[in-house]
């Protein structure tokens, strides 16, 4: 049996995948899958993938949300770039023959190929974004896609990355609350207080930002219960 490893960096995105509660660091097994939730950044990514190759997987992808650098995506577009881009200039390919599959298992949903950027540092303001999709030409963007992508090409391994859009081009993120969760994107209630008391005035953008949020992690729901846990990488 052919099994795919799949990297995910937080706990959130988890709970698109699959309903089972999985541990945080640990390779989880799923029907044809083995999943690493491994928090955010591309060295948790890397060392995820790399444990998931060392385990036996016959194939890499990365499941999750990112951020837009173009105005015209909305939260819940689904992106499964043809081209992965780092900062350093560096492009990985993923799979045409497995974007193909997994476009073709969606249904209703539409299916982007666009490219995606990851970064060392998440891009909190509008000019950060704007500068980021000026400078590499990408649609959105990431902490993690290309560190999987790299092991992936390295060992010869097929790679797919399959991200929903949640924050916005016109979406910032105030730097406090970035700071208020942990790896896994777990808010850290005493830090979330802390913060709100501090800055009351971020209070109301709570509510815009959850439900970017929630119509990403609704729109991988749907990907994985249409084309399975494995994203369609065998017919």
């Amino acid at each position: 049996m052919q099994i795919v490893g799949m990297v995910v960096a937080l706990a959130a995105e988890s709970r698109a995948l699959t309903p089972r509660t999985l541990r945080l660091g640990m390779i989880e097994e799923l029907d044809g899958v083995r999943v690493l939730v491994c928090g955010m950044g591309m060295a948790a990514a890397a060392a995820a993938a790399q444990s998931l190759a060392d385990s036996g997987v016959a194939s890499l992808a990365m499941f999750g949300v990112a951020g837009a650098l173009d105005p015209q995506l909305s939260s819940g577009a689904l992106l499964c770039p043809r081209l992965v881009l780092d900062e350093q200039g560096a492009q990985y390919a993923t799979d045409p023959a497995w974007r193909m599959r997994l476009a073709s298992r969606l249904g209703g949903q539409t299916l982007l190929d666009r490219p995606l950027l990851t970064v060392d540092r998440p891009l909190l303001t509008l000019q950060a974004k704007a500068e980021a999709r000026q400078g590499h030409g990408a649609a959105a963007v990431d902490m993690e896609t290309a560190a999987v992508a790299e092991v992936a090409g390295a060992l010869g391994l097929p790679f797919l990355a399959l991200r929903a859009i949640a924050d916005g081009a016109g979406d910032s993120i105030p730097q406090p609350l970035a700071a208020a969760v942990d790896s896994w994107g777990r808010p850290r209630a005493g830090a979330v207080a802390s913060t709100l008391l501090r800055h009351p005035q971020l209070l109301p953008r709570l509510p815009h930002l959850a439900a970017t949020m929630n119509r990403a992690c609704a729109a991988l729901r749907r990907a994985a219960q249409s084309a399975g846990p494995a994203l369609a990488y065998i017919d």
